[in-house]
């Protein structure tokens, strides 16, 4: 058996048609369990705050270290000034903004998910399968944070592995079901993606997430760089999203949630991502939001 055998996928699974992929999951009865978790009304969110740059340069301009993912153009309404306005233009999939990643996006061996040649679904005037329009009627599950990083950042050397989650599971008390969206804390929001090594998840956590039935992945880091596992595709982008179906929300940041679960002692929530119903995308700036 070559190690692409080995690889988990649910091509076929839900059709050869199929567009939301693991968000077949997320039933009625799993969306009617997720607001059982709601007993205090209380909520934090999981994105990255985002500050627009001006969509201008040359000796007035802001000098600034990094792009942001949101460059903008002020516009203003009438003289004086009935109202202000602003276009954006947003770079969906920067590292420094909290996104959504359709079943497009990732590209294995020429295809996507569910086993589509890629130039069928992606066109020069847009994405036409598996794009943004799977994300309409947004995403409303029950949420898991497993923290990592509780005793300090996931060393940046280790890849991730299906015992890691359960040992996380029993520390705290919780158990990803079918349907649920899972949560991981690295303790990377602050580090990440500055030129420097980083950990991430291994393609037997992979395994265990489909094993699981597990719908949605958020974390503040999901692949390691470099590879921790040379000669395979990444665990989450090559496999999970790819061969799975499995949407990703990348970039997130779960410090506060991971301080308002200890202090609750409780590690479920009510999970929502309603990203803007914006179809043909291969991804979409979105903020996620635990709801306890």
């Amino acid at each position: 058996m070559d190690e692409s055998e080995e690889l988990p996928s649910n091509w076929g699974r839900w059709g050869d048609d199929d567009e939301l992929g693991t968000l077949n999951l997320i039933t009625d009865e799993v969306r009617a369990a997720a607001a059982v978790e709601v007993r205090l009304g209380r909520s934090v969110s999981l994105a990255v705050p985002i500050q627009p740059a001006p969509v201008f340069s040359g000796p007035f301009g802001p000098q600034t270290v990094e792009a942001s993912p949101v460059q903008h153009i002020m516009q203003f309404t009438g003289s004086p000034t009935l109202a202000g306005a602003d276009v954006m233009l947003v770079t969906n999939h920067h590292i420094l903004s909290t996104h959504l990643d359709a079943l497009s996006h990732a590209v294995q061996d020429g295809q996507v998910y569910p086993g589509r040649p890629v130039n069928e679904a992606i066109t020069m005037g847009g994405v036409v399968r598996g794009s943004t329009a799977s994300f309409a009627a947004g995403i409303v599950t029950r949420g898991i944070l497993l923290d990592l990083a509780a005793d300090g950042p996931v060393p940046v050397d280790h890849a991730v592995t299906s015992q890691d989650l359960e040992a996380a599971e029993e520390r705290y008390g919780v158990r990803l079901e079918s349907g649920d969206a899972l949560v991981v804390r690295f303790g990377w929001v602050k580090t990440r993606y500055r030129g420097n090594p980083m950990p991430g998840m291994s393609i037997d956590a992979v395994r265990w997430m489909h094993a699981r039935g597990m719908s949605v992945y958020a974390g503040d880091l999901s692949d390691s760089h470099p590879s921790l596992e040379p000669g395979r595709p990444s665990a989450m982008h090559g496999v999970g999203l790819p061969r799975l179906g499995m949407p990703l929300i990348d970039a997130v940041d779960a410090d506060e949630l991971a301080a308002v679960c200890e202090e609750l002692g409780r590690y479920s929530f009510m999970f929502v991502a309603a990203p803007p119903r914006i179809h043909g995308l291969t991804g979409v700036p979105v903020n996620p939001v635990a709801i306890f």
